[in-house]
């Protein structure tokens, strides 16, 4: 197994209310030296939420998405505030953006983002045994919930509002557990 690369030096570049973009001067085990930059939140993490209602439908949020300038359908998310767990988090989350709290939260799998240049990371929670309860959030807008049946799951992936990468893999690995879960009893 290779060593990581020792940081000879950090420099921050930038910084926002979000991020740190730092520069490393890194020297890897061969000798080699590079310079790296990387994007570093200053937050305690994320979650999105895989919410299923007793009727096997996925909920979702159809929500403006300023990256890239255009209303996008994906699973409710959002940050880990301080103190809190990634479960209390999403049960918030879910809360704020559908209007729903969840007896069951079942934690699925951590995800970075693009870990080549991004440090963040993104915890996956599958939200079942739902109950309406509604929070006010930070959105600007009331989020527009949508139902969609989990046996249709594949039509949701032809949808061209629905093009979110950390959506798209946590739908896989949802259904992967729901699947494993069934096989299981």
């Amino acid at each position: 197994m290779r060593e990581k690369p020792v940081c000879k030096q950090k420099t921050v570049i930038a910084k926002s209310n979000l991020f740190t973009i730092e520069q490393m001067q890194l020297e890897f085990s061969n000798g080699s030296q590079r310079v790296y930059e990387r994007i570093r939140h200053h937050g305690h993490g994320a979650v999105l939420i895989v919410a299923l209602t007793p009727s096997e439908s996925l909920l979702l949020v159809r929500e403006y998405a300023a990256g890239i300038d255009a209303y996008e359908v994906a699973f409710p998310k959002g940050l880990i505030e301080k103190g809190e767990s990634a479960l209390q988090a999403a049960d918030r989350e879910l809360r704020e953006e559908a209007g729903f709290g969840a007896r069951r939260l079942d934690w699925i799998h951590s995800l970075t983002l693009a870990p080549g240049y991004f440090g963040a990371r993104l915890d996956v929670v599958l939200a079942r045994d739902l109950y309406p309860a509604s929070l006010s959030g930070d959105e600007p807008e009331p989020p527009e919930v949508i139902e969609w049946p989990l046996y249709a799951s594949n039509e949701l992936l032809l949808r061209p509002d629905f093009s979110e990468a950390r959506s798209i893999a946590a739908l896989f690995l949802v259904k992967q557990w729901l699947e494993k879960e069934k096989n299981n009893e």
